[in-house]
C-alpha cells in the first residue's frame, strides 16, 4: 500500500522550545516510527527571511540549532527526509505560478496572517514576502504531494488557503496537485502557554523553555513560572485554572492520578507553589534530559549534521523537481521537451 506523504517544518529563527515539541515534534517522531508515512521535514529558511531579511546570519546560525533539535528529539535522516527550503529551486518557481491564482484581498482575509502582522507591528510596512507566505507554504506542501501536514491549531487557515489554491489549479490545468489535510495535536496541547502565563510560548516573547536548556536553566525557569497571584500563603486555597504549572503537568506528567491529587490539594489549601514547581521540575527533567544529552552528542560533529541536511536536500530536490515538471506540463510551459 502506498504510504501517505507528510510535509512539515520550522522556521530557523532560534532554538526550538517545548511548545514546538508538544505541538508537532513528538507527533512527527511517532508518525516516522510507525513506518506508514513518507516524511519530508523542512527547515524553512526562506520563510524565515520574510521578516528577518536584514539579519541573515541569524537564519544561518539557527539552521544548525534547529537541525540539532530535530535529531535530539528522534527525527532520523534514515527514516525522514530532513532538508533546507532554500536548496530546493522548484519551490520558488511553484510559488511564482501559484501567486497568480490568489488575490490580494484573499490574502488580507487570512486570520493567521492578520494576527501575525498585528503581533509584529508591521502596520502597512509589510514585507511582500511575508504577506504572501501562505502561497509559499502551498508550494512547499504541493511540491511533495503531501496528503498530511502536522501543524498547530492556528495554522488551519493557512491549510484552507492551500486547499483553495490546489482546487483552483486543478480546475484550470487538470488534476496534478494533491489537496492536503491537517494533523493537529491533542486537544488542549496545540498551544502551550509561556512561563509568564501568556497565551503562547514564543521565542520573541522570551517566555520559553528550550529543548537545549541545561538543568540549572530549566530549574530557574520553572521556579519563575506564573501560578495563582492570589495564592499568597501555603494554607490559602489556590486556583488551578490558568495556573501554568498545572497546565504543564497535564501535558507532561503521565501519572494523571497524581496530578489530580495535587490539584485537589492545591484547591483545598496547604500546598505551596514551590512544592508543585519542584515536582514539575522532576517531570520536565525526566522528559528533557535524554533529549539534551542526545543534542550534545550530535553537536560534537556539526560537519556530519550538515552532510545529513545536504543529503536530505538532494533527495527533496529530486521529488520537487518532478512535481514542477508535471505542473509545467499541465500549464503548457515545457516548450522544449
Amino acid at each position: 500500500m502506498k504510504k501517505k506523504v507528510i510535509l512539515t517544518g520550522d522556521r530557523p529563527t532560534g532554538k526550538l522550545h517545548i511548545g514546538h515539541y508538544v505541538g508537532s515534534l513528538r507527533e512527527r517522531v511517532k508518525m516516522q516510527e510507525s513506518g506508514e508515512y513518507d516524511s519530508f521535514i523542512m527547515i524553512a529558511d526562506q520563510q524565515a527571511l520574510t521578516d528577518n531579511a536584514r539579519d541573515p546570519e541569524k537564519i544561518r546560525r539557527s539552521l544548525t540549532e534547529v537541525a540539532l533539535d530535530y535529531l535530539a528529539v528522534g527525527l532520523d535522516p534514515a527514516k525522514s527526509t530532513l532538508f533546507v527550503q532554500s536548496q530546493i529551486p522548484a519551490l520558488a518557481e511553484l510559488n511564482l505560478y501559484y501567486l497568480n491564482l490568489v488575490t490580494v484581498s484573499r490574502l488580507e482575509r487570512n486570520p493567521t496572517v492578520k494576527a501575525e502582522i498585528q503581533q509584529k507591528n508591521f502596520n502597512r510596512s509589510i514585507p511582500a514576502g511575508f504577506f504572501t507566505y501562505p502561497v509559499s507554504q502551498t508550494a512547499d506542501i504541493t511540491a511533495f504531494k503531501a496528503n498530511l501536514v502536522p501543524v498547530g491549531d492556528d495554522q488551519e487557515p493557512m491549510l484552507e488557503q492551500a486547499r483553495e489554491i490546489v482546487r483552483t489549479f486543478n480546475s484550470i490545468y487538470g488534476e496534478v496537485l494533491v489537496e492536503p489535510e491537517g494533523v493537529f495535536p491533542p486537544k488542549g496541547q496545540g498551544r502551550i502557554p509561556g512561563l509568564d502565563g501568556n497565551a503562547k510560548m514564543s521565542k520573541s516573547l522570551g517566555n520559553a523553555i528550550y529543548l537545549s536548556d541545561d538543568e540549572d536553566t530549566l530549574k530557574k525557569k520553572v521556579m519563575s513560572m506564573y501560578t495563582d497571584p492570589n495564592h499568597i500563603h501555603v494554607e490559602d486555597p489556590g486556583q488551578v485554572e490558568g495556573n501554568v504549572v498545572f497546565t504543564y503537568l497535564d501535558i507532561f506528567d503521565k501519572d494523571t492520578a497524581k496530578v489530580q491529587e495535587l490539584k485537589d490539594h492545591y484547591r483545598h489549601g496547604g500546598l505551596g507553589d514551590v512544592n508543585i514547581k519542584r515536582y514539575l521540575m522532576e517531570v520536565l527533567n525526566a522528559e528533557l534530559a535524554p533529549i539534551r544529552q542526545r543534542r550534545a552528542e550530535f553537536a560534537k560533529d556539526l560537519p556530519t549534521v550538515m552532510d545529513m541536511l545536504k543529503a536530505g536536500s538532494d533527495r527533496a530536490n529530486q521529488v520537487a523537481a518532478q512535481t514542477l515538471d508535471e505542473v509545467k506540463d499541465a500549464m503548457g510551459l515545457n516548450y522544449f521537451k
